[in-house]
């Protein structure tokens, strides 16, 4: 008994330190999305992740749709007394049908109903300019379309943040800068960040006056701020991302502008949600976790997080990606009714045959950057606007970022007006306009002003050149391979070029673009390509080979 009595008090004391380092801690989940895009129904393709009994073989899984992310988001939620569900931009924009028939609209009310918290503004939610993003949060009527859903929008229950994007005339963000929440007595303060290159990704006059600044020295100059305001936990929701090699919840080999972004952090930051690049990732990343959900709605990102009472700091971060199985998930009430009120209005529409295709249409670029589907979208913007009464176009240029889905063949080749929208989903107008031969080429050298992200413009039939990787940057275009029907492009000719109002007023950075003369508007480029479906089906893939690279 002497012996065991020395033991037992050990024992006693070794679990009440346990108990006590226990009741010292705080757990917090934290759940995010990213590049949502308005898909509120599964995208076709679900996710591609490695196969589990060969991670050599990619497979596919069904995956994604706002019914069973909601019905995942309640199950992540439940058992767990403090919880946050957040979002790292790019919500909306490039959407499908159903939700941008509707400005987003609907999109915003499934994230709101679903408990949505708090968002980083994405460059995407700046697609229709600054005041349809201020519309996104406080409601009210289109100011074009006025009010077309079944009820009235009243904004997003969710706070946007912006951080990093200030208005020129007030000085002041866009949107409030951070937001803290509190968990059992513990603040943690979320950061809201769109990425520093916004400005080069939408059109430049509904953001002309905003100013985007670097996002390391905003979340930096954030530090003291808050941690006078008591807090040491501190979440980065930035819209901006990387490239890893690994599977969905790995992050070998990541590369790209958030890894430099985290090694700029303050120390202070802890954790840090990404997008942007579409990618799916949980990362350790200068000592810090940080995270991307791939895109679409396929993936919620569960992030387990340990409080310390006494520091109110972050004593551990774990991640992990949880795919919205379309398969295992039951569907949610509440957004299938959501849903089903939208379809009502917008199914007629949608279901519109456009034609028929000889096989699916792919977005993929070669080698050269040029698409099967970008090749269709620029003859039949050309289409839209060559009669001499609609422009006189010669050449018409579209930009890949514009070609946003890809043209799934069905059984019988059966295409609609849905599909076509979700391919074109921006409705940009279009505009023909003067260029010379330099200007033309000039404007194509632009093409590779981010060299990690060249953009190369889609070019209709009849136009060719190639273009040499070896060369620098703003020679790279062989002038001399420029032809148009077989005839070399004159620098000092003038030719009439459709491009789309996106790039017309330098969007993407092509600036050479806002030099255009005489200046026409056409059609919406959604109407342009529904169009030339219906007066050339069936539509076959056409041959690649427009643009050459060499080297």
């Amino acid at each position: 008994m002497r012996r065991t009595l020395p033991i037992l008090v050990a024992l006693l004391a070794c679990l009440a330190s346990i108990h006590a380092q226990a009741s010292d801690r705080v757990a917090l989940r934290i759940l995010a999305i990213n590049d949502l895009h308005g898909n509120l129904e599964p995208p076709p393709g679900g996710i591609r992740i490695d196969d589990p009994t060969d991670k050599d073989r990619k497979i596919r899984v069904d995956a994604g749709g706002v019914e069973r992310m909601a019905t995942l988001v309640k199950q992540l939620r439940a058992d767990h007394e403090n919880s946050i569900f957040v979002a790292a931009g790019d919500l909306i924009g490039a959407s499908p049908f159903l939700s941008a028939m509707f400005h987003d609209e609907p999109t915003i009310e499934s994230l709101s109903l679903m408990g949505m918290a708090v968002a980083s503004v994405g460059n995407h939610e700046f697609d229709e300019g600054k005041t349809e993003l201020l519309r996104m949060q406080n409601g009210g009527c289109h100011p074009i379309d006025g009010c077309q859903g079944p009820h009235p929008f009243t904004g997003a229950k969710f706070r946007y943040l912006a951080a990093s994007t200030f208005d020129k005339t007030t000085g002041a963000t866009l949107f409030p800068p951070y937001a803290i929440k509190t968990f059992d007595g513990i603040p943690v303060a979320f950061i809201g960040l769109t990425l520093k290159n916004t400005p080069r990704l939408v059109s430049p006059v509904g953001v002309s006056d905003l100013e985007f600044r670097d996002e390391a020295d905003t979340v930096n100059a954030l530090v003291p701020e808050l941690k006078a305001k008591g807090v040491e936990a501190i979440v980065v929701l930035i819209h901006e991302g990387g490239f890893p090699t690994g599977d969905y919840n790995e992050c070998p080999g990541i590369s790209g502008p958030i890894v430099d972004i985290v090694k700029k952090f303050d120390k202070a930051v802890d954790i840090v949600v990404s997008g942007h690049t579409h990618q799916a990732y949980t990362c350790n990343i200068d000592g810090r976790l940080v995270t991307s959900g791939d895109k679409y709605g396929t993936l919620v990102t569960a992030i387990d997080v340990e409080l310390d009472r006494n520091t109110r700091d972050v004593v551990s971060a774990k991640a992990n990606n949880v795919i919205v199985r379309t398969d295992t998930l039951t569907k949610d009430a509440e957004q299938t009714r959501l849903i089903a009120d939208y379809q009502r209005l917008a199914g007629p529409i949608a279901a519109r045959s456009a034609g028929h295709i000889t096989a699916s249409l792919s977005r993929i670029p070669t080698d050269a950057g040029e698409s099967v589907l970008g090749d269709i979208v620029a003859d039949a913007q050309l289409a839209a606007t060559q009669a001499a009464d609609k422009g006189g176009a010669a050449i018409a240029l579209t930009n890949p970022g514009g070609v946003r889905s890809p043209i799934i063949r069905r059984d019988d080749g059966s295409i609609t007006y849905g599909d076509v929208f979700a391919a074109q989903p921006f409705r940009n107008q279009l505009v023909t306009m003067t260029l010379t031969g330099a200007q033309i080429k000039a404007a194509l050298e632009q093409q590779w002003l981010d060299p990690a992200r060249p953009r190369v413009l889609q070019i209709s039939k009849g136009f060719s050149y190639t273009w040499d990787n070896a060369k620098p940057l703003g020679d790279r275009i062989a002038a001399a391979s420029m032809t148009l029907n077989g005839a070399p492009i004159d620098p000092a000719a003038s030719y009439r070029v459709t491009v789309n109002n996106f790039l017309a007023v330098g969007g993407d950075g092509f600036t050479v673009l806002k030099e255009g003369t005489s200046q026409i508007f056409g059609v919406y480029d959604v109407d342009a390509l529904y169009a030339y479906f219906q007066a050339n089906s069936p539509v076959a893939p056409p041959t690649t080979g427009r643009i050459v690279r060499l080297n």
